[in-house]
Order: C-alpha cells, then sequence, then structure tokens
C-alpha cells in the first residue's frame, strides 16, 4: 500500500504542487487585478488616473484630438472593462466618441479633396488648393 502511493506521487510530481496551491498566492491568478492604466501596477495612482484622464479629454478639444486617441489607448484596461473605475471611463469614453467623430470627419473631408478635386469645387479649387501658394505669392519666379 505505502509503495502504491509512492508510485502515484513519483509518476506524476506535478499533481501534488496543483493539489495544494492556493489562489490567493498564484502569481497567474492574482496578475488579474484590473489596474487602470496598460503599465498596469508600475502606473498611475487611480487618483492620478482620473486626473490624466480629465487633462487628455479636455486638451483634446484644444485642436489636438489625437490626446483623445492617447486617452482611449493608455486608459485601455478602463475601456475593456466597464465596471471598473467609473471616474475614469466617463472621461475615457467621450475620448473614444471625440477621436471617433474626428476621425470620421477627417476621413470625409480627405475623400471630398482627394476624389472630387477641381471638379467638384469648380473655379474655387484653385483657392482651397495650397500647392500652388508659391505662384499666387510670386516667389517661385515664374510668373
Amino acid at each position: 500500500m505505502e509503495a502504491s502511493r509512492s508510485d502515484e506521487s513519483n509518476l506524476s510530481p506535478n499533481l501534488n504542487r496543483i493539489s495544494n496551491l492556493n489562489p490567493a498566492h498564484n502569481p497567474i491568478i492574482s496578475s488579474a487585478q484590473v489596474w487602470p492604466t496598460i503599465d498596469g501596477p508600475l502606473g498611475l495612482t487611480e487618483e492620478a488616473s482620473v486626473d490624466y484622464a480629465r487633462r487628455f479629454y479636455k486638451f483634446g478639444f484644444a485642436l489636438l484630438p489625437f490626446l483623445w486617441a492617447v486617452n482611449c489607448f493608455y486608459f485601455w484596461p478602463v475601456l475593456r472593462h466597464s465596471r471598473a473605475f467609473p471616474q475614469i471611463r466617463n472621461y475615457v469614453v467621450r475620448s473614444a466618441i471625440g477621436f471617433s467623430v474626428f476621425t470620421a470627419l477627417l476621413s470625409a473631408w480627405t475623400l471630398t479633396f482627394s476624389i472630387g478635386g477641381e471638379q467638384l469645387f469648380g473655379p474655387v479649387w484653385d483657392k482651397l488648393v495650397m500647392y500652388n501658394v508659391a505662384d499666387r505669392l510670386g516667389l517661385s519666379g515664374l510668373a
């Protein structure tokens, strides 16, 4: 009987380790904690995160909408976990909406100018484009 027990433990030494693990001390399970930033435990505290998220959101309105994208990237765990960090999530979701609207408007503007061009705008096209500024100001020497 003793020999059969020792043979079982020798055949699968990992079995004893797995059965004796305490989930509270398991580094894999404990690393599943939700952090407000992508830096994890090396990132900001929750209070500092609220401040940074608010700043990124507000400065996005100051003609820096790419800060909204940075806000969404840096606080990605907040976007992923819908119930975590409600104070931060408010700013991050608004930043995501703002960046989506900005991207849609920029794409529409770009496509309008690149596809429509002179056919769409007619004689106003020469005043809208910037590649002939030197000719208009007489700086090219061709006039």
